[in-house]
This record gives structure tokens, sequence and C-alpha cells, in this order.
């Protein structure tokens, strides 16, 4: 972070100083783990615990100020504040505010009901060849996350990239008013989250927020192939830059477009035109649905002048769009495992299924599905679980693997949708979904693990894959 006295930080946060005006030279950090000398620690009450029952351990590993919700019995450098997300929040907007005044910050946002992640890692790739580039560990994009992400920028970053997630409508646009994104992405509208939000068209209007504000010499990425984001270009003043599958009209062309898909074990390829020109894609990243994440990191550093077969040089390097997504693991024996277990919803699930399908008949392998729970459908949950497990039979998978109580729609549905019972089986939990897999993988197997994080079937998939 900047280097700021304690007095700017009260000041920034609305807060009130007691002690010494110390100077913070270190990190933000909200877990008393992380804290290094000469940095703040905010002391914030959590779900599970209290952050300021830490404030002692922050200040043994060096703390030069607290933040906190109440005055504290210890003789430090302290500001008291109502709330300290919000808190976290204005000094993240003070912090972007400081270095966009002081140096040439560009603000990147992405939002999107898949692909977040992923895109975030592309663009690392390609804007870190360009300058100081920083973008969120793993996947912090909510209300604490997105601004411990602003708080690592200084000076000399040049590129910021946040990706930005929501569980309401109202999320994002208080994320954008505290960053001010230069350029705003919004990749996929799907049932992600359809739960929380109460139903696609509230998340429609959730991540149209990324959009919104951006002013007429912004730039919105948007995809053309979703209906929903197609949409949002008439909810903002920015030029839009889209990107798709298809080249588009000739009065409103698709800026970059990728044909010639084909996803492999070995990796994803594909071709990216811009007007009459094209290159090859080589992704070692597997999953053709990943061609769309590549093309909206293009478009945007086509949007900010860089060259676009740099760019597209700075993808091949990836060797994975990040940990249990979509992550390839050879544990031996001929049997290979992708361990995709991080997050899942209906659109995920099945560009899953799909590039296993495709993947193993194209190699003359036997695919294997093993599938847990997708979170956070409310009511939807039981009709999207059957798609997935009559989707699973459509696209011919061999073998089907159902795992948990809320995902048992899948192996019912599968059941139902033809013959396909005799390979399709249902285990209460991972442990003896593993007793099956070991029982019965045979060399040349290919297993794809897909949950929702909160089923737990990432380690599953780890063990599987000889993690």
């Amino acid at each position: 972070m900047l280097r700021m006295r304690a007095s700017e930080i009260a000041q920034a946060v609305g807060g009130v100083l007691h002690g010494d005006d110390a100077v913070v030279t270190g990190s933000v950090e909200t877990d008393s783990r992380l804290v290094t000398p000469g940095g703040a620690f905010f002391a914030m009450p959590g779900e599970v615990t209290d952050g300021h029952r830490f404030i002692d351990a922050a200040l043994a590993a060096g703390a030069a100020l607290v933040v906190a919700e109440r005055p504290l019995e210890q003789d430090v450098p302290h500001v008291v504040v109502a709330d300290g997300v919000v808190a976290l929040g204005a000094l993240a907007a003070e912090v972007i505010r400081r270095v966009r005044a002081a140096g040439e910050l560009t603000v990147i946002g992405v939002t999107g009901s898949n692909g977040k992640t992923t895109t975030k890692n592309m663009l690392q790739a390609i804007l870190e060849e360009h300058g100081p580039t920083v973008s969120p560990v793993k996947s912090f994009n909510n209300e604490v996350g997105a601004p411990m992400t602003m708080l690592r920028i200084d000076e000399a970053t040049r590129f910021l990239v946040l990706e930005m997630g929501a569980s309401v409508v109202g999320d994002i646009a208080r994320l954008t008013a505290m960053a001010h994104p230069d350029l705003g992405v919004v990749l996929k509208v799907g049932l992600a989250h359809a739960g929380e939000f109460g139903g696609v068209e509230a998340t429609t209007r959730a991540k149209t927020e990324m959009v919104q504000d951006l002013g007429e010499h912004h730039v919105a990425v948007l995809n053309r192939d979703d209906e929903r984001v197609r949409g949002m270009a008439a909810a903002t003043r920015a030029r839009i830059a889209w990107f798709g599958t298809e080249p588009g009209p000739a009065d409103e062309p698709t800026a970059l477009w990728a044909s010639d898909v084909e996803s492999t074990l070995e990796g994803t390829l594909a071709t990216i035109h811009r007007g009459d020109e094209s290159w090859p894609l080589r992704l070692r990243i597997l999953g053709e649905h990943h061609v769309m994440n590549a093309l909206a990191a293009l478009t945007v550093a086509d949007a900010l002048g860089l060259d676009l077969e740099r760019a597209i040089a700075a993808l091949g390097t990836m060797h994975r769009a990040e940990r249990w997504r979509m992550e390839l693991l050879e544990p031996g024996g001929g049997i290979t495992v992708i361990n995709d277990a991080y997050n899942a919803s209906p659109d995920s699930m099945a560009a899953a299924l799909r590039s296993l399908a495709h993947m193993t008949r194209q190699a003359s392998r036997r695919s294997v599905a093993v599938l847990g729970e997708m979170g956070e459908l409310g009511p939807l949950s039981a009709e999207e679980h059957d798609r997935v497990g009559r989707l699973a039979v459509r696209v011919r998978v061999d073998r089907l693997v159902v795992v948990g109580t809320g995902a048992k729609a899948i192996h019912d549905a599968a059941e139902l949708e033809s013959s396909f019972g005799q390979d399709t089986t249902w285990v209460e939990d991972a442990e003896q979904a593993e007793a099956l897999l070991r029982a019965s993988l045979a060399p040349g197997d290919v297993v794809l693990v897909k949950s929702s994080l909160s089923a737990g079937l990432k380690d599953l998939g780890d063990r599987i894959g000889g993690v």
C-alpha cells in the first residue's frame, strides 16, 4: 500500500485517531497472521470469530496501526470506525484516487456468472509484460476481498485488475464506486448464485452495474454471444468493444472473435480474428469455454492498444486457469484427472461435461464424471441438477458417479434418460466415491471431478489425481 500517516487514514475512513500519528509503510491486512512490520490491521467481526481477539497477535507481528470498531485498551495507535468493512472500502477508494493522481493507473473490472477468475489470471499474464500489475489472490471479489486487492497498489502500479462478484443487487455498484474502472468486462449472465439473487433477471441487473457508471471515455467489454450481456450496451455511455464467436454486423463489428475452436487433452485451440487479420490461439488450459475468457482478456488488451500477437503468446504460457479449475493431473497408471471442483453452476457444469466428452472421444478414452452439488441455486436446484444428469447421458459420458444428497437428482435423471442406469452410481460422500473410483478406474480413463466448493470434492480430485 501507499505510505500514509494514521491521521490521513483516519480522515479517509471517517474514523477517530487515538494515540500517535504513526506512519503505515506496510500492507493492510484483516488476518493477523499476514501482518508485517509497519502494516495496518483491520479488526473486524466475522462469521466465525472476531478480529478484535487477534489485535495482540497483529501488534506482535509489527502492526503500526489498528483500525477497530471500538476503542482499544492497548496503548497503540488505532483508528475507531463505525463499520470496519465500510472503512476498508473507503481506504481502498482513497488509495486508488491517490495513485491515479500520481501515475498512469488503469483499472479493469471483470464480472460474470462464470469465468471471472480465469479471465483475471489471463489479464495478469498479458498486462504484467507491459508494467507492474496487481490482480486478486485466488477469487478475492467481494466487499472485503476486492478492497484488499485495491490496497496492494502503489505509485508504480500500471494496471489493476479487479474481479467483482455479487450476492445481491448493489454489490458490484459499491465496488465500482470504490475503483472507478476504466474498462468494465462482463463475461456471461447465467444461473450461478441465482438462488441468492432471486432469479436470472436479478442477476442481470446486478451484472449490469459493471457498465452503468462508465463514462464516454471508458470501454465496456461485452460478450456478444450472451443475449443478456448484449442488452447491457443500452445501459452504458462507454464505448462498446464486443467479443464472441461471430464477426458481427458491418456497422457494429465484433472487436475480436474466435473460430475453429477445438478442445483436446493437451489444451485448447482456436483462431482469433480482428478485421481481416487472424492469429492462432493455443492454450494449455483445458476446455473450449475458456476461449471466451481468452477473447475477453484479449479484447481488453486490444482496447488498451497493446500488441495483440504478444498478448496471445502470453496466454499460451499459462499452465492452468487456476488451482481446482479444469486442472489437469496425471497420477500415473495411464489415468488422467481433471479437477474442476472449486466452483460449479449449470453453465460451467454443462461446459465441463461437453469438454470431457469431446476430449475423450477424440482420444478414444473412457470418460468418467464425478459430480457433486451445484450450490446457491435456490428453488431452481432440483430442475438444474436434473438437467445435468440428462446432459451427461446426451453427451455420452461413459461413467457417472454422483456424490452427496444435494446432487442425487443428477443420478436420478441419468437413470431415467435412457438405459444408462448400470453406468451411474450415487454415493453419500467423497470417501465412498474415492473407494469406488480406486476399485474401478482403469488405464486410459479420464476423470472429471466437478462441483461447487461447498460439496467438498476438490480434495477428492486431488487424492485421485495424486496430489
